[in-house]
């Protein structure tokens, strides 16, 4: 692979099938690879550094905070997580396009740091549908399929710098879209533009 990969961050609702999606458009491409986050939290059995996560001191995160090493950081449940630069960097230099399954939140860091990261948004077919495959679930409370309905529309109003929104309702068509968003990225005038310079001065020479 030698043209350098994009960061592609994904967001979307809970219960929409992100990880279903980028599972399906996995399998007909080998130049995708998810981004490896870094957490204080300790490493739970089975996990391992530098797969799962990079697991570090909160010492460590918070130098890379100040240093502005992370694309985006957020806490949850006592402990921190974060995207390092330095990874995606590096992945993207290799040749991979590098998958960044987020919320709007940390999207919307990533957005600021890093604009010509692809940005998609995963939306159900309606919110009725959605409330529908969270109820098949049948792993949470009436109550908090409440809560993660109100906060899908909350999301829905913040997700304005997003430039695509797929549609899960047919996994394998959502897929093949999310694979030429892909695709269609890497022929931006920004990234092909040498191609009318220089070939202009070899036909010159």
């Amino acid at each position: 692979m030698s043209k350098k990969g994009k960061l592609i961050v994904v967001s979307g609702p809970s219960g929409v099938g992100k990880s279903s999606l980028i599972a399906k458009a996995m399998e007909k491409r080998n130049d995708f690879c998810f981004s490896v986050s870094v957490t204080t939290r300790e490493a739970r059995p089975g996990e391992k550094d530098g797969e799962d996560y990079f697991f570090i001191s909160r010492e460590q995160f918070a130098r890379m905070v100040e240093a502005g090493e992370l694309l985006e950081h957020a806490s949850y449940v006592g402990n921190d997580y974060g995207t390092p630069r330095a990874y995606v960097e590096q992945k993207r230099e290799d040749g991979f396009n590098v998958v960044l399954d987020i919320e709007v939140q940390g999207a919307g860091q990533v957005h600021e740091m890093m604009p010509e990261a692809v940005m998609i948004f995963v939306v159900p077919p309606s919110l009725e549908e959605l409330e529908q495959r969270l109820t098949l679930r049948g792993t949470e409370t009436p109550e908090k399929i409440r809560g993660r309905l109100q906060r899908a529309k909350e999301e829905y109003q913040q997700a304005v710098f997003y430039q695509y929104i797929i549609v899960n309702d047919d996994l394998a068509v959502a897929a093949d879209e999310f694979s030429a968003i892909v695709t269609a990225s890497h022929c931006l005038y920004e990234d092909r533009k040498n191609y009318l310079t220089e070939s202009q001065e070899r036909y010159e020479s």
